[in-house]
């Protein structure tokens, strides 16, 4: 598969920062790109969370009033 192509960015880095990760060979466009998918997936599970927040009170709601269903088939 090839590599999606790249856009060039800038952006501000606390320079020590910066500084300690080109010492240490980290390469800082992939970083930023890896920290910023991490960033976006717990933005879209958060706002899922939110958009879905009432379904949830009310499954767990049903659940406790009437139990999981199937619980009688379960092995153990």
């Amino acid at each position: 598969m090839p590599s999606p192509v790249r856009k060039p960015t800038n952006i501000t880095l606390d320079p020590a920062l910066l500084a300690e990760a080109r010492a240490h060979g980290v390469n800082i466009s992939r970083a930023a790109e890896d920290g910023l998918r991490a960033a976006l997936n717990a933005a879209k599970a958060a706002k899922w969370q939110e958009e879905n927040a009432e379904a949830i009170r009310n499954s767990n709601a049903w659940v406790e009033a009437n139990g999981l269903p199937l619980a009688g088939r379960r092995p153990f």
